[in-house]
């Protein structure tokens, strides 16, 4: 009989948390680093390198976000965003920063469109980086302030294309420049010898990396379980007293 009750617990348990995984896991994007485009200075090539990031996230309805950001140290500005994109996104739907959205960084001032038009550098990459029409966004003036810098971000809500999903969306950034693929790349100033590079994304590797908050419906799941685990603590102690 007590090993039955163990069972029973055990696979009370077990559900919700097999399920939670798995939701946490679904809600998974991908966290990507960035590579260098231009090289006007091996130094600031590195800094960009090192601390700039872009996660990919799943909002629903439509829309996949594009977090940036700059975890420093080294002072750095990340001023322009440019996407190189067939088919995949359709528009940019908002941007979260100072002024546009919910919890935007009080540094980080965007607007859509972007000057230049294309990223600088754009040829040193093959197939050459074009931005795709209305997939790009600058920091407001003075560019270098309302940028990304260290310890901020910026996220770019994009609308997908009807039809594309958000692991379609994942899957284009393994196609590179090639049909159907997607490309990100950043024009960053800022650096303390006063210079400038480009980058563009690296592919998404194996994990798509830390740092995911439970949806309500996963936080549904834990409190499920910790339900079951009470409610076991209390049958054994109503039978322990009879």
């Amino acid at each position: 009989m007590q090993q039955k009750t163990k069972l029973t617990i055990y696979s009370c348990l077990a559900v919700p948390i097999l399920l939670f995984a798995f939701e946490t896991r679904a809600q998974a994007g991908p966290i990507l680093g960035f590579g260098r485009l231009s090289a006007n200075s091996v130094g600031d090539s590195v800094i960009g390198e090192t601390q700039l990031t872009v996660e990919l996230s799943d909002v629903g309805s439509g829309q996949v976000a594009f977090i940036f950001k700059n975890v420093g140290p080294d002072a750095s500005s990340i001023a322009d965003v440019y996407f190189d994109d067939d088919g995949n996104l359709a528009s940019i739907a908002s941007l979260i920063d100072a002024d546009d959205g919910v919890g935007g960084d009080p540094g980080v001032d965007f607007s859509t469109g972007a000057s230049p038009p294309n990223i600088p550098a754009h040829n040193n990459i093959s197939p050459s980086f074009f931005v795709t029409a209305g997939l790009l966004a600058d920091s407001d003036a003075p560019a270098q302030p309302n940028g990304v810098n260290p310890g901020e971000q910026l996220t770019v809500i994009m609308n997908l294309t009807s039809g594309v999903t958000f692991a379609d969306t994942v899957a284009a950034i393994d196609l590179a420049g090639a049909a159907g693929g997607l490309r990100i790349g950043i024009h960053v100033q800022g650096y303390a010898s006063g210079g400038s590079e480009t980058f563009v994304n690296l592919p998404p590797g194996p994990d798509p990396g830390p740092g995911l908050v439970p949806e309500p419906s996963s936080m549904l799941l834990m409190a499920m379980g910790m339900f079951g685990l009470a409610g076991y603590g209390w049958r054994k102690r109503k039978s322990q007293a009879a």
